[in-house]
């Protein structure tokens, strides 16, 4: 069986893009990725999917609001996630169908009072019985709209490369209830 990823982020500034991209070239030195913005994300996981990662930028110490997104697009002309963001597309997916393993990365400032959209979504992938992988990782961004700090990209694609060998190692076992 051919195994695949999907790689769903939500972006305001193109940072979280970015790093999702970084990602998704790393899971490819394991199987084929696909790389989808959140608005046009399924609204279910093809079961076709091996291996879900869900990506977005920390607002407010967790996963954006609509609040969050329109306090963000008032600060960029052109924003990329305007409408929907990681934390709307969870809560609309229904539980595990296939086995799928699933991890989930954030783009946060470096302050350390930030929190983690990773730690949020991790959380809500665990709920929905998918088998979770790796622990959240965290891409640091210099400031509120950007740049990412230096060496994130370089970091994001080797965790894509980890977390695409672990899963081919791993298969996921666990299966829906």
């Amino acid at each position: 069986m051919t195994m695949r990823a999907l790689v769903v982020y939500e972006s305001m500034f193109g940072n979280t893009q970015a790093v999702a991209r970084a990602v998704a070239e790393g899971i490819e030195a394991s199987m084929h990725a696909d790389v989808v913005e959140v608005g046009a994300a399924p609204r279910t996981v093809p079961a076709d999917v091996t291996l879900l990662v869900v990506g977005g930028p920390t607002h407010a110490f967790s996963m954006s609001w609509p609040s969050t997104r329109r306090d963000a697009a008032g600060r960029a002309t052109a924003v990329i996630s305007r409408d929907e963001g990681i934390r709307e597309w969870l809560g609309g997916l229904p539980g595990v169908c296939t086995p799928t393993a699933a991890t989930a990365f954030d783009t946060r400032a470096t302050s350390r009072l930030t929190g983690s959209a990773a730690r949020a979504a991790g959380r809500r992938l665990d709920r929905l019985g998918y088998a979770l992988v790796t622990a959240p990782a965290s891409f640091r961004v210099a400031d509120i709209t950007g740049p990412l700090a230096d060496g994130e990209l370089d970091r994001a694609h080797a965790w894509g490369k980890t977390v695409g060998a672990e899963v081919v190692e791993h298969r996921p076992a666990r299966r829906p209830s």
